[in-house]
């Protein structure tokens, strides 16, 4: 439309977007048309979006008779493909879930459409989701708008490419191992994976169904994020509460989020299982010493074990039942690259796991506890494992306690990976699953870019176990000058509000 000024329309931050069409200075249609073109140049720059929605046009058309306008009023809004719109497919990246419409719409999109937002695509994911990479036989592999070489990350990667190259202002994924985490990284945006439970997951279909060990939590993508906050408070709203009961009845603490009091952060540089990339490691040192320059107080905090965590509980968490559902939604389906070994594994017998861990623990430690921790459970065993998890989850408090922190600033896997290396690397999660473990709010920024030095400095990385996966890592981290890195920023349960404070102070340190 040539009065439509698309380049000033696709700039405005979302915050400002909202109230321009919330007191009407733009049209919705204006804004619509300007998403709709951008995100078609990026979906064919990227491989990102797997359907558009057509209904989105008769909201649009029915959005200016209704009276009372919502927060999102007019805007434009992406969802990854497994979160269910009505009359859509959820397919995860599986042929057999192709021309299954869901029935309705899940709670996420029905609160967002009474909140004025039109939900006007769906994204891509890897196969099963259980990936951090973004390719299926359906829809192809989506790339990072930023370098099209780089893995846009998973699973919610098309969400990521589609935010991150501009052409959605809002995207909405699900993480249960770093999966709204990774692509924000590696595209160069932000992300908040909240407490599972304070968003409803009701329509949104999981990558391993009934799984509780590591939770899932369903969030929004942005560019800043103001945008994440504004998105919070939408749907922190009586009908978020009212269409899903089990969501406790919180609605957005502005008090909490828009505090100026300093804040006591925990941080640590380093996990010691996943040996950070420099770049990783300078991005939490200068956020660091910045909140400390703005007045906040920094304490060191000390990570235990995070290989027991990594293996024992959430590997085992998630393949409790030795992999047998993960395997059942590969039946009579192509394609399972993403997730080559740990398909193999769930393949394999029992015995035949604990024979080979046993083989493989003098030469490859990790290897051997990856598959000794993919063996089926008793029931037994799994409310072991569950107990287990609870304790874990109260000494971690603890020790949060102990120091009277507020909040955690942490590292994030970072630069973007290269297409096909995160199915090498599943190991390399351990900086996001641990949050998925206790369940506590996690929100990632991105805050600095890879230097030749860090270039220089990626020469000496060994990792802290010197195997197969430490090589990988070092020969995918290789050749990202230029490429965005991010930091985690986490708080304690139920405290979305204080996680997005400390991402907005460092975002303006």
């Amino acid at each position: 439309h040539p009065s439509v000024n698309m380049i000033s329309i696709l700039s405005l931050p979302l915050p400002e977007l909202s109230k321009k069409l919330r007191d009407g200075s733009l049209p919705p249609e204006h804004v619509f048309y300007a998403y709709v073109g951008k995100a078609l140049q990026i979906a064919t720059e990227t491989n990102c979006i797997t359907e558009y929605l057509q209904e989105s046009e008769t909201q649009l058309r029915k959005a200016k008779v209704t009276g009372k306008l919502g927060l999102l009023y007019g805007v434009p809004v992406s969802i990854k493909d497994s979160i269910n719109c009505q009359g859509h497919d959820s397919t995860l990246g599986f042929i057999k879930n192709l021309n299954k419409p869901a029935a309705e719409d899940s709670v996420v999109v029905q609160v967002l459409r009474r909140q004025g937002a039109i939900p006007f695509v769906k994204t891509n994911v890897p196969q099963s989701l259980i990936s951090y990479d973004c390719k299926n036989l359906i829809f192809g592999q989506t790339f990072n708008p930023l370098l099209y070489t780089r893995s846009p990350g998973g699973s919610s990667g098309g969400e990521g490419a589609l935010v991150g190259g501009g052409g959605s202002i809002l995207g909405f994924g699900t993480d249960v191992g770093g999966s709204l985490r990774f692509p924000a990284a590696f595209c160069g945006i932000c992300a908040l994976k909240p407490t599972g439970n304070r968003l409803s997951k009701k329509g949104i279909i999981s990558g391993v169904l009934g799984q509780k060990a590591v939770v899932t939590g369903v969030g929004p993508m942005a560019k800043d994020v103001e945008s994440l906050a504004l998105c919070m408070r939408a749907l922190l709203c009586e009908d978020m509460f009212s269409l899903d009961s089990t969501v406790p009845p919180l609605p957005f603490n502005e008090e909490v989020y828009s505090s100026t009091q300093p804040l006591r952060i925990g941080y640590y540089e380093t996990d010691f299982f996943t040996m950070p990339s420099p770049a990783m490691r300078r991005a939490v040192r200068e956020t660091k010493q910045l909140l400390e320059d703005a007045g906040h107080t920094l304490v060191p905090f000390e990570l235990m074990n995070v290989d027991y965590v990594i293996f024992n509980l959430c590997v085992r968490g998630v393949f409790a039942d030795g992999g047998a559902s993960f395997l059942k939604k590969f039946k009579g389906e192509l394609e399972k690259s993403n997730t080559g070994l740990l398909f193999w594994l769930a393949k394999s017998p029992n015995w035949l796991k604990t024979v080979l861990s046993w083989i493989a623990k003098p030469f490859v430690p990790r290897f051997s506890d990856l598959i000794r921790n993919m063996r089926a459970n008793t029931v037994d065993e799994v409310w072991n494992l569950h107990h287990e998890i609870e304790e874990f989850c109260h000494q971690f408090i603890a020790q949060w306690k102990k120091l009277n922190l507020d909040v955690m600033l942490c590292p994030m896997l970072g630069p973007a990976l290269g297409i096909g290396y995160p199915g090498k690397l599943s190991v390399a999660v351990s900086y996001t699953m641990l949050y998925n473990a206790l369940d506590f709010p996690a929100g990632v920024v991105p805050i600095t870019m890879v230097t030749d030095e860090d270039e220089e400095e990626l020469k000496g990385y060994q990792g802290y176990f010197q195997d197969w996966w430490d090589r990988t890592l070092a020969k995918a981290f290789r050749g990202s000058v230029g490429l965005p890195v991010a930091v985690q920023c986490v708080a304690l349960p139920w405290q979305e509000e204080l996680c997005l404070r400390l991402m907005k102070e460092v975002e303006t340190v």
